[in-house]
């Protein structure tokens, strides 16, 4: 789990963390496909194989607060 600092409020990671995981690991993470895509774009690809991965993540869509978990404000965010 990243820390707080690197964790974005409406889910996944902000620059810093992205910036912080290519430290670590070499990585480059690319940023949320948050806006409006073209249908049959590189971006819309993107969108439809994130969403089909993480859709089938086991795990709960709230915490026991009522609160949404990491999974939900991720897969709100990318409009899954």
């Amino acid at each position: 789990m990243p820390a707080k600092k690197h964790q974005s409020p409406s889910g996944g990671l902000n620059a810093a963390g992205r910036r912080y995981y290519k430290r670590k690991t070499g990585a480059n993470l690319k940023a949320p496909v948050t806006g409006k895509v073209k249908r049959g774009s590189k971006a819309a690809g993107r969108r439809k194989s994130f969403c089909a991965r993480m859709s089938g993540v086991k795990g709960a869509m709230k915490k026991p607060n009522g609160k949404p978990t990491r999974k939900a404000l991720a897969l709100r965010k990318w409009k899954c």
